[in-house]
């Protein structure tokens, strides 16, 4: 990475030209002379951020009207975040905030989008921050934000055409706060503090990031798109898995480190980012739910619990989870347990319909669970009372619940009401589908030879008018699939050997 210019302003003394032993980073701000001044600020070509119209632009108006006239008496305000830093002066790679890009599109930092009532509908304003180009000295003083530092970006101009919003400067934002004439400001809080301290605090602030998550639980054909986009890289990114397993086994104990990489390397060339740190566990890893240090040995003999997705540049993600034998055959113990789940996973499927309870999938998968741990003898007291609500004694083996939503967020519209979260599911819901069982390696209560093993299988399910619709079923589940899928894989990288 190269050193950082920090000063804010450059400094157009005549003096001569300072050392070449220059530290641009941190509190050192060396001066600027004005002959480079002047000979950086002229001679520049424009340079076009190309503000074309994003494909989803009228979804976008449309979700904002919405949003709007739900709230008609207030003006709302809407701020993406910003910036935050990893060490020092450098930062994390940015991510807009999920209701601010729901309702814009827009990638950019420091936006804030504001929707106030208006004479006949709902009138929306999204502020974003004018370009750091050749017209000014930050497009090379301004190590954050400065063009020739981090690149083009849409304005205020482009940005409006490209999003199909009315745009105005983020240097107007506080004024034009202060000159809203509606009774009352609502906020999104806890992503940008100088909006958090703009806007008074309200007791129905709450409900805005509430309704949004419940404006958000119903996908439209653009989101579909996205979603399927998403899946359709995330099934490359296990292929690629597959492919690097020697690799893995090669590098001892880093080994969980190459499958990492593999997949994070499909996430970035094909969309935006991985949808959430990706859990590649080997072993007895992979009784560990969220098992992200990722920095253990892939064994021949081991079971691999992969669970990934990848973020399109839109930002919707997949949420796919498969248990594969590193070495291409699961053993008789991890077939059971592998066939358990599945049979677990495919009753949850099959629950899923317009209609159900969003619980009804996790009730019926832990009801499968249950026995089939009764009939293995792990589970020595009837089914029926250890699933009883005061006892669910099979907890014990399976923690998590079955599904979660699935959109912009891995774990979607979380700040949806319980009666709506929790309710009957509806035509364009999409969920994951998941259970799984997972015997530590020091649980006494399992048998020795299904200690360390633990097992889950994931699909991203669209609810349909028929039923439930495997948006990943591209990956196979069926324990024979997966092993002639794996040999496969192999065969087309010349490995005819399993690793």
């Amino acid at each position: 990475m190269t050193d950082e210019i920090s000063q804010p302003e450059p400094d157009v003394s005549q003096e001569h030209p300072v050392s070449e032993h220059w530290v641009w980073a941190g509190h050192h701000r060396p001066p600027i002379p004005r002959i480079l001044v002047d000979h950086m600020i002229h001679h520049w070509a424009p340079v076009d951020p190309s503000p074309e119209v994003h494909p989803a632009a009228t979804h976008f108006a449309r979700r904002r009207d919405q949003l709007g006239r739900h709230f008609s008496d207030a003006t709302l305000v809407i701020p993406t975040g910003s910036l935050k830093v990893r060490s020092n002066d450098t930062d994390y790679r940015f991510r807009a905030g999920t209701d601010f890009f729901y309702l814009t599109g827009c990638h950019d930092p420091d936006a804030v989008l504001v929707i106030a009532p208006g004479a006949s509908r709902p009138r929306a304003t999204l502020y974003v921050a004018p370009r750091r180009d050749a017209q000014t000295h930050e497009f090379y003083t301004d190590a954050r934000y400065g063009e020739l530092w981090v690149g083009p970006r849409r304005g205020v101009g482009e940005s409006a055409t490209y999003l199909g919003v009315e745009t105005a400067s983020l240097e107007y934002l506080e004024k034009d706060l202060a000159s809203l004439s509606a009774t009352r400001t609502l906020t999104v809080r806890g992503f940008d503090a100088r909006v958090d301290a703009l806007v008074p605090g309200d007791v129905d602030d709450e409900a805005v990031a509430t309704y949004l998550a419940e404006m958000r639980l119903v996908k439209d054909d653009y989101e579909v798109a996205q979603l399927r986009d998403a899946v359709r890289h995330t099934v490359r990114g296990f292929e690629d898995v597959v492919r690097a397993l020697p690799r893995a086994l090669e590098r001892g104990e880093r080994g969980e480190r190459v499958i990492e990489g593999v997949f994070n390397m499909r996430a970035r060339v094909e969309g935006n980012d991985v949808g959430y740190d990706t859990i590649a566990a080997s072993g007895a890893h992979a009784t560990i739910l969220h098992w992200t240090r990722n920095d253990g040995a892939v064994r021949d003999g081991d079971l691999l619990l992969l669970d990934a997705g990848v973020e399109c540049d839109q930002l919707y993600t997949a949420d796919v989870t498969r248990t594969l034998p590193v070495n291409g055959t699961f053993s008789p113990a991890q077939r059971r347990i592998y066939e358990l789940v599945l049979a677990a996973q495919q009753a949850a499927l099959d629950a899923v319909a317009p209609g159900v309870e969003f619980r009804a999938p996790h009730h019926v998968a832990m009801e499968v669970l249950t026995h089939g741990l009764y009939e293995l003898g792990i589970i020595t007291q009837d089914p029926a009372e250890v699933l009883r609500r005061d006892r669910q004694l099979h907890r014990r083996y399976t923690l998590h619940g079955t599904s979660h939503m699935l959109g912009i967020d891995v774990h979607d519209c979380v700040n949806s009401r319980n009666e709506i979260f929790f309710g009957e599911l509806r035509e364009g819901y999409v969920l994951t589908i998941e259970p799984g069982l997972y015997f530590q390696p020091n649980d006494l209560t399992v048998p020795e030879e299904y200690r360390g093993i633990g097992v889950r299988i994931e699909d991203d399910v669209l609810v349909s008018a028929d039923g439930a619709v495997n948006l990943s079923a591209a990956l196979p589940r069926q324990p024979d699939e997966i092993e002639a899928w794996m040999a496969g894989l192999w065969a087309e990288r010349g490995d005819l050997e399993h690793p």
